[in-house]
């Protein structure tokens, strides 16, 4: 009886934690996307950039109401002893569980058709959108800049490009090492810098260790969730009686 005691006190003191971090998530949330001018009067001199992150608050809704849901479940069947409702944590938990390990399979069986994946996505924008779209234009810069990159493969996805024939026939400063304004196919191809893709692939290896730590961790804390519910669930008759 102590034992059960202790585990239903701690199953609902932490899924009433998940229900307060939801509420505080919805709360965020609804805040950003109703008071939107607020929002951004308050990051200031980073009001500009931040209308692109305004969207995140969608998510923030979801994964709050997702949140709350779970921590209700638990904390109120913990609480109430309703095998049912704890029955109903331990299947969403369950149903999160299996979807994440489904997930993570697809990762690492489809990995190696993430190159061509990206440049399929990425190849249209240089050549039709770098230039022109401002939102585009200031990503691949900052990219490009930082990684000290060019292109998604190499200074050729610029070739025959909208941006090409905006600027008559240059390239970006980021595809020659002078990094001129005029930077010409033939000084581009004499540079020979090195595309974006192998920094990005390289940038995602080495947090890949904190990534899978992260999602091991959540799916140790999700297995403990449902062995505990089940613990629960199993033995309110004997705490019953």
């Amino acid at each position: 009886m102590g034992c059960f005691t202790f585990v239903r006190l701690m199953m609902v003191l932490f899924n009433l934690l998940i229900f307060v971090a939801g509420l505080a998530l919805l709360s965020v949330g609804i805040w950003v996307s109703v008071n939107a001018a607020s929002f951004l009067q308050l990051l200031g001199p980073f009001s500009t950039q931040g209308t692109y992150f305004v969207n995140v608050a969608f998510f923030c809704i979801a994964i709050g109401v997702l949140l709350m849901l779970l921590g209700f479940l638990g904390c109120w069947g913990a609480h109430k002893q309703s095998k049912c409702l704890l029955l109903t944590f331990f299947s969403a938990i369950l149903i999160i569980f299996i979807a994440e390990l489904a997930a993570g399979v697809v990762a690492l069986a489809y990995s190696s058709f993430a190159e061509g994946i990206l440049k399929r996505w990425a190849t249209p924008v240089l050549r039709e959108e770098y230039g022109t779209d401002p939102v585009a234009t200031k990503i691949w810069n900052n990219t490009m800049t930082q990684l000290r990159c060019c292109g998604f493969t190499n200074y050729t996805d610029f070739v025959g490009s909208n941006f090409e024939k905006m600027t008559g026939g240059y390239l970006p400063s980021s595809c020659c090492w002078s990094n001129s304004t005029s930077c010409s196919q033939d000084e581009a191809e004499a540079s020979a810098v090195q595309g974006c893709f192998p920094h990005l692939l390289e940038t995602l290896k080495k947090h890949a260790n904190i990534v899978g730590g992260v999602a091991a961790g959540t799916g140790l804390l999700e297995i403990a969730a449902m062995i505990v519910s089940m613990y629960l669930y199993c033995h309110l008759d004997n705490s019953v009686s």
